[in-house]
């Protein structure tokens, strides 16, 4: 590794040591500087666009050039004549200015190369060819390479630091704007130009009386020929594994006209390659979003949906299929329809060991270590239909709908040292509803009205059953099995458990919006949130003649089943003054909300009615155009769900039992955030930065009690305030052909638990640093190396615990020949548990393709995954409760040969 570290570092210097500076300033014929002239070179013995700039505040521009080399300069701004001039370079920095004509001509000049990177206002555009050398083949392949762009550890891309919330393609929602199908899918030959949209308005009534700072979207903009003709690509490859044969089928094909556009994308594989996770299409909300999201009021539905134990990417087996369709039409330039649907069925095995420390030492909570091993199946199916009519630039209708089903199963064999032998079952065929209907009306040029609405429903109907040996009286499970009310005289404990949530909720309102002046507006808002759950549970015991029993537990008051309704309603005022003065943008405001919360179970009825005032501040500072700092603060009420409230007993595991407090109330937040972000092309330099705070009054707060490894727990109000403190930054600089980064995120939580009676602060410190640097040429081999270091100090209760992580990972990728792609990445994981102990594994993949040029239509690739054969991977963390370390196992080396064509 330290050989890795050296090369790297004598790249870097050669890079910085080979190269001079051509600096100056563009002005006009006034002696104006010109701010965002587009400066490029060109090298003349090559005719390679060799570094290109854009001119800052004070017209200056700055590029880094070979020495002794002669290069062709373009200078252009819009409504100036372009300027064109050759510049011979020597062994020195040089500084020269230029001046630019006013263009009152038809004349142009003929652009040799357009310019990498162009801002036009809120707009970045980003020129594909720019920054493609060969290797790329997908669409996240080319944005890794863009200055300022960034696909995180979740798959989203990050522009600024800012979340992606939408792609398209040509104008079209791709999948309704999801971006991790997009960008794992779309191939990136097909790609002419990536627009960055900053400020992004979903509705274009309401970009000027709403604050989209933080909306970001992306276009891409296809080459010429790619529309009104299928393209993308079709994969089929196999290979051999130790117990079985390996395939792989993936079709992804794409459309695209004027009037509509069609996308299909498919993938059938036993080799754990994953298009879309199961958590991916559990969080496909079609872009939905909840009217009363700005109200400062959060209701929780719950999300009952299996917990499964085994992340995709790290399994012992992974089966899986997809299939997914996209469509839009549009048969005037007045209407618009569209849609998705997404079917994918999964299989997967998986093998875990662990080793569980609980916090509290001196409460006679017996470490455990367990075994498990679990067969995980899941069929889940979203359909989504949307329609969009504009008749005029005054009128906006718009209605979605989106609806989604799943079978889940998991099967689990475990052993626990504690416990013994436990298999388990778990079930669920949960669907959802949600409807979505938006009317915008702009009056005149003084004042708008926005009405959205949102309708859910929900059907929950998980199913659980486990099974412990009995081993008469010397089984920790018994004193559990007595307080549930079981018959202990039978060979095993057979527990089973149905259960219904059912949930409708409306949420309602109506925006006004005043515009006093060109700075300054107010908005009114009228909102309503209507919600109903119901509840109904029971628990019962298999016996040995087939039959089954219905306890009645002898603790939680003989409570064993459930059967609650639960209504909750919020009608609330908005007020916000908003207004512009120089570089400010502060929008003050409050809403007034009448709540409402009833639930009825064992014939009792509990009713809180009151009011409340929840105030929301946001200042923006514009010190450039693309430099900004914003302070937000917001006080947030927050409702909890039906299963909290319910005051049966509720089994979430064999070793997690809950009953509810029919008396709960909520919780209150207040939250402050501060955000900077610095895009600077002069320079080369990207900074963002965020710090927030938070912290909850009267947050429910869980009373535990272990018998055993076993708990109970129910719910309260506590007094004591948690807080959070989360601080996250990221800096990025390109020097010539190699690009720096640095990211840094720290948090810190404290949180009140209470164990056996006991009170204690569990405290949580985390610490990760990664620094990162890579080269970016088009003619030569490239190479990105990482560092991610991380720290996480855990204080709980009795117990603490320090966990040290160090990554260091590189990744290889060049193009030679003109025709041969080689690809490779290696990551080397070690964990020090801070107890002298340490664990580490590594990984390594690696890519060799051929293809005749870069136009050809068959490729060939020979792709190895997990090269060193590693058996499993190793984890360390913490909860409220304990701190563990797991050991999972994963598929073995799998070498498969694939087919490519290109439509």
């Amino acid at each position: 590794m330290k050989k890795i570290i050296c090369f790297i570092c004598c790249l870097y210097a050669m890079n910085i040591f080979s190269q001079i500076t051509l600096k100056g300033v563009v002005k006009d014929s006034l002696k104006t500087p010109l701010e965002l002239a587009n400066v490029i070179a060109i090298n003349q013995k090559t005719s390679v666009l060799e570094s290109f700039g854009i001119t800052n505040a004070q017209g200056k521009y700055e590029l880094s050039l070979a020495k002794n080399a002669t290069y062709k300069i373009q200078i252009s701004y819009v409504g100036m004549k372009t300027f064109e001039g050759t510049i011979i370079v020597k062994e020195s920095s040089l500084q020269k200015d230029f001046i630019l004509e006013a263009d009152n001509s038809l004349d142009e000049v003929e652009i040799t190369y357009e310019m990498p990177v162009v801002i036009k206002g809120d707009t970045l555009v980003y020129n594909a060819d720019s920054f493609k050398n060969g290797t790329e083949r997908k669409l996240e392949d080319l944005l890794e390479k863009l200055p300022g762009v960034e696909i995180n550890e979740d798959g989203q891309v990050e522009v600024e630091g800012k979340v992606v919330n939408k792609l398209m393609v040509n104008g079209k929602d791709f999948f309704d704007g999801d971006t991790k199908l997009a960008t794992k899918n779309i191939p990136s030959n097909a790609v002419d130009k990536i627009q960055v949209l900053r400020n992004y308005a979903e509705v274009g009534q309401l970009s000027s009386v709403r604050n989209n700072q933080d909306n970001v979207a992306l276009n891409i903009k296809l080459k010429e020929g790619k529309e009104n003709f299928w393209f993308g690509t079709v994969t089929a490859g196999g290979g051999t594994a130790p117990d079985e044969g390996l395939y792989l089928v993936q079709p992804k094909l794409f459309y695209y006209s004027p009037k509509y556009t069609a996308n299909f994308i498919g993938d059938i594989n036993n080799i754990g390659e994953v298009a879309l996770s199961r958590r991916d299409i559990r969080g496909f909300t079609g872009s939905f979003r909840t009217p009363s999201r700005s109200s400062g009021t959060d209701i929780n539905l719950g999300d009952n949906s299996l917990n499964f134990l085994t992340n995709q990417d790290n399994a012992l087996k992974i089966e899986n299929k997809l299939a997914t369709g996209n469509f839009s039409y549009s048969p005037n330039t007045s209407l618009d329809l569209s849609g998705f649907l997404i079917y994918n069925s999964s299989k997967i095995l998986s093998r875990t060991s662990s080793f569980i420390q609980y916090t509290n030492q001196g409460l006679g909570i017996p470490d455990e270590a367990t075994e498990q091993s679990s067969t995980e199946r899941s069929d889940q199916g979203v359909l989504k239909l949307s329609a969009t009519y504009k008749p005029n630039a005054n009128n906006q209708l718009d209605y979605d709908i989106i609806s989604r089903v799943s079978k889940d199963q998991q099967d689990q064999n475990l052993f626990s040292s504690v416990i013994g032998t436990i298999n388990q079952t778990d079930q669920i065929t949960p669907f959802s509803i949600n409807q979505n209907l938006n009317y915008y009306y702009t009056l005149d040029e003084r004042n708008i009205f926005a009405f959205e609405a949102q309708y859910l429903i929900k059907n929950e109907d998980p199913f659980y059953n486990a099974v412990l040996a009995n081993t008469s009286g010397s089984d920790p499970f018994d004193t559990t099995a007595e307080a549930l009310g079981l018959q202990t005289d039978q060979s095993n404990y057979n527990l089973g458990q149905n259960r219904r949530i059912q949930s409708n909720q409306l949420d309602a309102k109506v925006d006004y919006y005043h515009i006093i002046n060109g700075k300054s507006n107010i908005n009114l808002t009228f909102g309503t949130i209507f919600s109903t759950q119901e509840f109904n549970s029971n628990i019962f015991q298999f016996l040995n003649n087939g039959t089954t029993f219905n306890p009645i537990p002898t603790i939680n008051n003989g409570r064993i089943t459930n059967d609650i309704d639960y209504n909750f309603s919020d009608v609330y005022l908005g007020v916000h003054y908003r207004f512009r003065k120089g570089k400010f943008t502060v929008t003050p405001g409050f809403s007034l909300h009448a709540y409402g919360n009833k639930n009825a179970q064992f014939g009792t009825v509990y009713k809180d009615n009151f009011f409340r005032i929840l105030p929301d501040f946001e200042t923006r500072i514009q010190f450039k155009k693309s430099e900004a700092l914003t302070l937000r603060y917001e006080m947030r009420n927050q409702f909890t769900d039906v299963t909290r409230l319910a005051e049966g007993l509720v089994l979430n595991n064999y070793d997690d039992i809950q009953f509810g407090a029919s008396e709960l109330q909520n919780a209150l937040s207040h939250n402050v955030s501060l955000l900077y972000s610095s895009f600077n092309l002069f320079n080369y330099t990207n900074v963002f930065a965020r710090a927030a705070y938070s912290s909850n009054i009267d947050q429910i707060r869980s009373l535990t009690d272990f018998e055993s490894v076993i708990r109970t727990s129910t719910f309260f109000n506590s007094n004591f305030a948690d807080e959070s403190v989360t601080l996250f930054g990221r800096v990025q600089r390109t020097f010539g052909k190699v690009r720096a980064s640095f990211n840094a995120n720290l948090n810190y939580s404290k949180i009140n638990q209470f164990i056996q009676g006991n009170r204690s602060l569990n405290e949580r410190f985390t610490q990760t640093y990664t620094p990162g640097i890579r080269t970016n040429y088009l003619k030569a081999p490239n190479i990105s190396f990482r560092y991610r270091y991380s720290r996480s100090e855990n204080n709980q209760g009795s117990r603490k615990t320090t966990f040290i992580t160090n990554a260091p990972s590189v990744e290889f990728d060049a193009y030679i020949w003109n025709s041969v792609t080689v690809r490779s990445n290696y990551t080397f994981t070690n964990q020090d548990l801070g107890n002298g102990r340490s664990q580490s594994f590594q990984n390594w993949d690696a890519t060799i393709s051929y293809r005749k040029n870069r136009d050809a239509k068959w490729e060939y690739e020979l792709k190895a995954t997990n090269l060193l054969n590693i058996s499993s991977q190793v984890r360390n963390n913490a909860t409220n409760f304990s701190v563990f370390s797991s050991e999972t196992f994963i598929q073995p080396r799998f070498i498969t040969f694939r087919f490519v064509y290109n439509l």
